[in-house]
């Protein structure tokens, strides 16, 4: 396993526990899962979730909720978790289908991938939040999860790296937006190349604010195409 990240002095004490998954193991669920999603006010790129199965006695230290580590640090714990954890899934809602089905509808749909993704008969759903989107499956709504929860933070990181290496590779095709920095995410440069070049093919069209933006002419990605299927959205 790759060695972890020194923490800097801000986080310590700050590390999630297992006493949610805990509580559920007693109680006969044997397979609990965290999950939390990243991408959901981006104005590109997919809605990305990730569910992640921790194990029951081998602990790994330095998790914390992704909004707290750097980019490097985020880097190096997702690969310590994939090693680490006992099942990984992530499931993407794309741009398109975040436009087409709503973002709850979205969520719904990329959870529904990542759970399935796991290959594993799941007994309980930690969920990041006070709403519970996960269809099928028992589940329990934990506000600001990612920070009690060590199976949710592992979730967040997981998430959070895997979109974040997406809009690095669509950054190669559409430099102008500075996916590689903002993520898809609002900031004024971005919204600056929206007004200045329009949206790309990756853009959420949802957003009201994008009818009134000149249109590249680009066409959108479908579901089928073999540029979004490498890039892991469908």
């Amino acid at each position: 396993m790759s060695n972890a990240p020194t923490l800097r002095r801000s986080l310590k004490g700050k590390a999630p526990g297992l006493r949610r998954e805990r509580a559920l193991w007693d109680e006969g669920a044997d397979v609990v899962v965290g999950i939390d999603e990243v991408g959901k006010g981006a104005w590109a790129g997919p809605l990305t979730l990730a569910a992640v199965v921790v194990p029951r006695e081998k602990r790994l230290t330095k998790v914390r909720d992704s909004k707290l580590l750097t980019p490097t640090e985020r880097a190096v714990m997702h690969d310590r978790i994939r090693e680490w954890a006992l099942h990984v899934g992530v499931g993407h809602a794309s741009h398109a289908e975040c436009d087409e089905l709503g973002m709850s509808d979205a969520q719904r749909l990329a959870a529904r991938r990542a759970i399935d993704g796991l290959g594993v008969e799941v007994d309980h759903v930690l969920v990041d939040g006070n709403w519970d989107f996960v269809d099928g499956h028992d589940a329990t709504t934990i506000v600001k999860g990612d920070a009690v929860s060590l199976s949710i933070a592992a979730a967040s990181i997981v998430a959070k790296v895997t979109r974040d290496r997406i809009m690095a590779d669509w950054h190669d095709h559409y430099p102008a937006y500075s996916f590689v920095t903002n993520k898809g995410y609002p900031c004024p440069r971005h919204k600056a190349a929206l007004a200045a070049v329009g949206p790309s093919s990756v853009h959420r069209r949802r957003w009201a604010f994008m009818d009134d933006l000149r249109w590249t002419g680009v066409p959108r990605l479908e579901g089928d195409d073999p540029d979004a299927a490498q890039l892991g959205l469908f």
